[in-house]
């Protein structure tokens, strides 16, 4: 396939390089100048928890697609949620006619955003469980552990139809990358990859706390739960049913979130990072390092909006929400102490681990 990459990012990176090693044609367009560059000189290296290795792709600053000749069989979105109108409009001039499609990789539900601009009929989405770090142009980092047989990618239709592209896709990207399969319930996963990055990623941003610690900390792990019992029960309010969060039931963190077996779920939480403490930040750390714009209406602000026109309360979304818009774009400093105003809301039983 001819596929563009629209946001070369820790995602895209590598998505499209592990595709470009494996023979695919791809085209990488971003707007970090030097990291176009670099990529441009050095290739794009390839990291993480496989043996790094380089390879050669085509990159491009967003005002060299001009040149861009030969459209696209299909575009991958994987910019950050706030850039998804105009990024959408600028990589839809290169796809095909009239097949060509956009396949949503982002965090967030952005799925009908871009189908209002491209059409539902040629929109795909793409829930994304690996884990990715970009620390320095040029690299692209892999943060989950490889070769455990878990599914990275879930590809599907917006209106949950079975449909020879989608497979087609899911098929490409498994013989090239990782585990894909085709799902028929996008958006009960996509509310599944909802919750586990409202419940870790603007907690990371205000605590600087990477991945593995978001589910071993005791106190942050505690308000993760409260977090993601609310997302899972606007999901619902709007239809949807959420599938498993990091292999756990969703029904148990809205019963962990009321008391119920709260310490079996806890210890499970735990379990599943147990031996890979070392593995990265959250996307929202990365951000607030940087001193970028993070995605916080994006995530829990969207969570938030959505319980308000559900009538579903959700004041621990709020209150992160509230916490980091205390902090103007670039001024946020990660520290544990951030935590303590949505600490203070937490039931005060069981009590919480030391």
């Amino acid at each position: 396939m001819r596929i563009g990459i629209m946001g070369a990012g820790a995602i895209g990176c590598n998505v499209g390089g592990m595709l470009a090693r494996a023979g695919h044609d791809i085209t990488f367009i971003d707007q970090w100048p030097e990291h176009v560059e670099k990529m441009k000189q050095d290739g794009l290296k390839l990291s993480g928890t496989w043996p790094d290795y380089v390879v050669p792709v085509k990159a491009l600053h967003l005002y060299e697609a001009q040149s861009i000749q030969e459209p696209f069989d299909a575009a991958f979105l994987a910019v950050k949620g706030y850039d998804t109108e105009w990024a959408t409009y600028f990589i839809m001039r290169f796809l095909k006619e009239p097949d060509g499609y956009i396949v949503d990789f982002q965090n967030g539900i952005n799925d009908h955003r871009v189908a209002a601009v491209a059409g539902a009929h040629r929109t795909l989405g793409c829930v994304i469980t690996i884990g990715a770090g970009m620390y320095e142009p040029g690299v692209a980092l892999r943060t989950d552990p490889v070769g455990t047989g878990r599914i990275g990618f879930k590809i599907g239709e917006l209106d949950g139809s079975d449909t020879e592209r989608a497979h087609k896709l899911a098929d490409i990207m498994n013989d090239a990358i990782t585990l894909t399969k085709f799902t028929p319930n996008l958006f009960g996963e996509r509310w599944s990859k909802m919750a586990a990055n409202c419940m870790s990623n603007p907690l990371a941003g205000l605590s600087g706390y990477g991945t593995a610690e978001m589910k071993t900390v005791p106190l942050a792990r505690r308000i993760s739960i409260q977090v993601a019992a609310e997302v899972i029960q606007v999901a619902r309010a709007a239809g949807h049913e959420v599938e498993p969060i990091a292999n756990i039931e969703a029904q148990r963190y809205v019963d962990g979130a009321a008391g119920k077996n709260l310490t079996a779920l806890e210890e499970q939480m735990a379990a599943n990072v147990a031996g890979n403490l070392a593995i990265g930040r959250p996307s929202f750390l990365q951000d607030v390092m940087r001193g970028r714009r993070t995605e916080i209406e994006e995530l829990n602000g969207y969570v938030v909006a959505e319980g308000k026109r559900l009538g579903v309360p959700t004041p621990f979304n709020e209150a992160v929400v509230r916490e980091v818009k205390k902090h103007a774009v670039g001024t946020l400093q990660p520290d544990p102490k951030n935590l303590d105003p949505i600490a203070a809301m937490l039931p005060v039983a069981p009590p919480i681990p030391a």
